[in-house]
């Protein structure tokens, strides 16, 4: 089953290591194929940001996402630009402290940025958050692929805080409002 996956925010958020790390769960530990792809503005930090994940069975004959049909949202500004027109059946996951407009398809609002600072003691660990959330709220990848790619990407000595975000993440995944 193919999946196109999109992820926005702003610079800093850590957009790009999330596909990064998706696209390793599925590669090395699920077994499927995967690429990944990435926009961010000159301004790095703080601008736009958008990266894209295309997971299949599949060989994958071309890189770019055409077609959506999941994304994960972080701020406002990303789903402006990245989220505005996604198709009737995608599924979208917002960070919904940062993102206040509401898609026409099926989301799940998930408080990462609020619970990252208030559960976890600290904010950069939102994007692993978003992630964990992902595995409970769609079948794009398995959990313990996601643990394990966690583990393979974040610096070492972060390895549990990570966890625990990811952990947090699908615990508000199953919890998550939808509409």
């Amino acid at each position: 089953m193919r999946h196109e996956i999109r992820f926005s925010g702003f610079g800093g958020q850590g957009i790009i290591l999330s596909a990064v790390i998706l696209g390793r769960a599925a590669a090395l530990y699920d077994q499927k194929y995967a690429v990944q792809t990435q926009v961010y503005g000159p301004e790095a930090r703080g601008g736009a940001s958008m990266s894209a994940v295309i997971i299949d069975d599949e060989p994958i004959l071309f890189p770019k996402v055409r077609d959506p049909d999941t994304y994960v949202i972080m701020s406002q500004q990303g789903f402006e630009k990245y989220g505005k027109s996604p198709r009737d059946d995608a599924v979208m996951l917002l960070d919904s402290d940062l993102v206040h407009d509401r898609p026409s398809c099926t989301w799940v609002g998930i408080p990462a940025t609020l619970s990252a600072k208030k559960d976890l003691g600290r904010e950069i660990v939102a994007n692993i958050i978003m992630l964990g959330a992902l595995t409970t709220a769609t079948t794009v990848v398995s959990g313990p692929a996601l643990e394990k790619a966690i583990l393979d990407s974040v610096p070492k000595g972060t390895e549990d805080l990570n966890l625990k975000a990811m952990r947090r993440g699908q615990e508000l995944g199953i919890e998550g409002g939808s509409s």
